[in-house]
């Protein structure tokens, strides 16, 4: 190949470096077996990798302009030299990942992971708030040696396989000539260094597992599902690195009387129809009953009942709102009780109860109710019809 470089990359001679990978880059492109397979076009491509070799080479570059041979075997020849780099610059402005420039030795101190465990709580727990002491078992930094991972007296020594740098180099041929691509080293696993002499107690890794008691305080408000972080109270990390996060997942037991629909709650009681009828005012428990009486609490003067007033006349399904005795919300604010009235009609009557009903229908014109042919006792079908007949 007798051709001018300058002229198979389209450059001219007094070209800087950045004009010439530029030109290289827009070829490589255009011209790569991969977007072209043509046989003709995989040649040139061979010609302007061979240029790009000799024109981003400040030594080689020089020769030619001093009349030596741009592809003579002074300049290494029609497949040696240009790097698995240089074909990744062209497609991606940059080197390959892990191609040529290294990314240095991998640090044994890294991040733990976050944790997750599970809290049950009552419902008037998480409505108010509650503070528990939970055992977690977690990594912990290993005492022994302060997180090295060394034995007492002992530190890392350097590794003779790749010499610190945490990754060796392969280089496989092809008809692009010498690939070169990076690995982690398999004799430190990538960090750069090897210890001799590991802790007894961590084997090395700087943690062991460790149950331990740590008190949550779980805010009033929380709601099934609701997780609470507790920053650095995680997973230690290897070579004792900080620990990650824990999240404490709280899951609300169901309540025998109270039910949540967001910060409201839900209840019903059940009255019997002559006190539906005639009205009366109930004791209701409150949500605070359920709270363990301290004697803070005592002082506080928590209201723990409700004075809840049946009017008469209520009826079943009727629904009674209580302002502001829900559940604390999240960030201010609480909700609202919101009490169901269902009215119980009884079942069996015994024959002086009967009577008194009876008498009480009488007084009612109840006794017949929906038998009676007059017109104020038509059926809705029959005044209906008379009136379409009319």
């Amino acid at each position: 190949m007798t051709q001018d470089p300058y002229e198979i990359l389209g450059v001219s001679r007094d070209a800087d470096a950045d004009a010439i990978k530029k030109a290289y880059r827009r070829l490589a492109r255009q011209l790569h077996p991969d977007v072209n397979p043509d046989p003709a076009t995989q040649e040139r491509f061979k010609d302007v990798s061979r240029a790009y070799e000799v024109l981003s080479d400040p030594q080689k570059r020089a020769a030619y302009d001093r009349g030596g041979d741009a592809f003579g075997a002074g300049f290494g020849g029609a497949g040696a030299g240009f790097s698995f780099t240089d074909i990744m610059d062209a497609f991606f402005g940059g080197g390959a990942p892990g191609a040529t420039a290294g990314r240095g030795p991998r640090p044994r101190h890294r991040r733990g992971q976050d944790a997750l465990i599970r809290l049950d709580a009552t419902l008037a727990e998480a409505a108010f708030g509650v503070t528990r002491d939970l055992k977690v078992d977690t990594a912990v930094r290993c005492e022994a040696c302060q997180g090295d991972g060394t034995a007492p007296g002992t530190s890392p020594i350097t590794c003779e396989t790749c010499r610190g740098a945490g990754e060796v180099a392969q280089v496989q041929r092809s008809f692009l000539g010498e690939i070169r691509t990076l690995r982690p080293c398999a004799a430190c696993r990538g960090h750069g260094s090897i210890i001799p002499d590991p802790c007894r107690e961590c084997s090395g890794d700087g943690r062991v597992r460790s149950r331990r008691t740590i008190t949550v305080k779980i805010p009033a408000g929380v709601d099934n599902g609701t997780r609470v972080q507790l920053v650095g109270e995680g997973e230690v990390g290897p070579g004792g690195g900080p620990a990650g996060d824990l999240y404490v997942e709280i899951h609300v037991e169901p309540h025998p009387t109270f039910t949540r629909h967001g910060n409201d709650l839900h209840t019903s009681v059940s009255l019997p129809m002559t006190v539906a009828a005639l009205g009366t005012t109930l004791t209701m428990p409150l949500l605070e009953a359920d709270l363990p009486r301290t004697a803070e609490a005592e002082e506080s003067e928590t209201r723990t009942t409700y004075e809840l007033e049946v009017r008469p006349g209520t009826q079943s399904g009727s629904e009674q709102v209580i302002r502001g005795f829900g559940v604390p919300g999240l960030r201010g604010g609480r909700g609202d009780l919101v009490v169901t009235v269902v009215v119980e009609t009884p079942t069996r009557l015994d024959g002086r109860q009967e009577e008194l009903v009876r008498e009480l229908a009488g007084l009612r014109g109840e006794e017949a109710f929906g038998q009676q042919s007059g017109p104020q006792h038509k059926s809705v079908f029959g005044r209906l019809r008379d009136a379409f007949n009319g």
